[in-house]
Formats: C-alpha cells, sequence, structure tokens
C-alpha cells in the first residue's frame, strides 16, 4: 500500500495513507497559494512540534480540524490551539487507531539569540516518531545534532531542518542523517540553503537515499 508524501510549507508534511490523513507542523503562507492552495483535505490527526508560529498556526489547524481530528502537541501550543489537544513529553508514547507516535527530544545546543540563550531550548518543544501502515516515520521539530538522535532506533522515513541560524545546516542534517540511518531523508525548514549541499554530503557517505521537493511537491513511498 503506497503512502503519500507531500511538503506543504517550512516543516509541514502531509503523510496521506488509503485511510488516514496525517499533518506535521502543518502552515499556510500566501506566497504559496498557487503552489499548495488553501483548500486542505481534513485531518485525521495532526501534530505540532512546537509554538513558534511556522510551525503551530490555530487558524491554519482549525481549517482542517474535524470533530474527531485528534491533536497532538507541547502544552504550551495546545493553550494557542484549543479544545482536545493530547500531550507527550519525550520518551511518552500513545497509540491512536493504529498509529503510533513517540515524542522524542528536539532542542538546541550550539544555536542561541544570546549567549545562553537558546532559540529552542530543552523541554521546549519535541520531534515526533510515527509509525504508520508498517512504516515509521521521523520528524525532528527544531533541532541541532542532539546525542538523542543515536537512539531513535530503526527509521524509514527523516524528515530533517537543513535551514541553519535556528536549526542544523545542511553540514550537520547530513551528519545527522548518517547518524540516523534512514532509507529515505527529506530536507526541511531550508530558508534559502542549497539543499543539494545536503544530498551531496550524504549520498556521498552513506546508501541514504535523499528527496528534495518544493512546496506542494509529493512523493510516493511504496
Amino acid at each position: 500500500m503506497s503512502i503519500v508524501i507531500t511538503w506543504m510549507a517550512q516543516s509541514g508534511f502531509q503523510i496521506k495513507t488509503e485511510k488516514k490523513d496525517l499533518y506535521i507542523d502543518l502552515v499556510y503562507y500566501k506566497k504559496y497559494e498557487k503552489k499548495i492552495g488553501h483548500s486542505f483535505e481534513k485531518a485525521d490527526i495532526m501534530l505540532i512540534t512546537h509554538g513558534h508560529g511556522d510551525h503551530c498556526q490555530p487558524a491554519t489547524l482549525q481549517k482542517v480540524r474535524k470533530q474527531d481530528t485528534i491533536m497532538i502537541a507541547p502544552s504550551h501550543c495546545a493553550k494557542k490551539i484549543g479544545g482536545p489537544v493530547t500531550t507527550l513529553n519525550p520518551g511518552e508514547k500513545a497509540v491512536f487507531n493504529g498509529i503510533t507516535v513517540t515524542a522524542v527530544e528536539a532542542y538546541n545546543d550550539k544555536r542561541f539569540k544570546s549567549p545562553g540563550n537558546p532559540w529552542h531550548p530543552r523541554g521546549y518543544g519535541v520531534g515526533y516518531i510515527i509509525t504508520i501502515e508498517g512504516k515509521t516515520f521521523y520528524h525532528a521539530g527544531d533541532t541541532d545534532l542532539i546525542p538523542e538522535m543515536r537512539n531513535l532506533g530503526h527509521i524509514d522515513v527523516a524528515f530533517l531542518p537543513t535551514g541553519d541560524k535556528y536549526t542544523m545546516d545542511n553540514v550537520e542534517a547530513s551528519e545527522a542523517a548518517i547518524v540516523i540511518n534512514p532509507d529515505l531523508v527529506f530536507s526541511m525548514h531550508r530558508w534559502d540553503t542549497n539543499p543539494e549541499e545536503f544530498r551531496e554530503k550524504i549520498e556521498k557517505n552513506s546508501g541514504i537515499e535523499v528527496v528534495i521537493l518544493e512546496e506542494g511537491e509529493s512523493y510516493t513511498l511504496e
């Protein structure tokens, strides 16, 4: 059974199976309207990694939220989103209609607003490991290359930020990919950095397949 992965914008992805629509960090920007539109399919599950506006947009979430949509987000996001929201702390796991979601660490230990003040302090946001239709996906959230990435277990598909300043850059993200060793890796949150540098460093040093999408483009995972 195929799974369709669509990069919506920034760190936002849709993972679509025959029966389920799952979104991670869904956001909407008018500049992308011609590419991705704004009439998204209704969500069965929505995950938010942290509360920054390029990851958590309550108005956008409400457009795709159904009465029974399962919302998963850190507690500071839950207050913004409203309604029933499940909060998972790093290491916590839950199963929703056969889909397993585990929260993992995501934080900066190298990138700071000011000395000792990281853009994403430990405990603010999370990444997620999602198992759906027999495939395991890792969405890193906003993070540097952190030690916890060495203990994620088997990952089929990884979504890694490559934009620098707030997260890993191409070089560090390629190192993270090699550490995690997924079958497939996607670049996200990449600002104006060149994803071909990310691809080149990974493919030169591993057998990992790198997928570079533009906003609104999809990849079918068989």
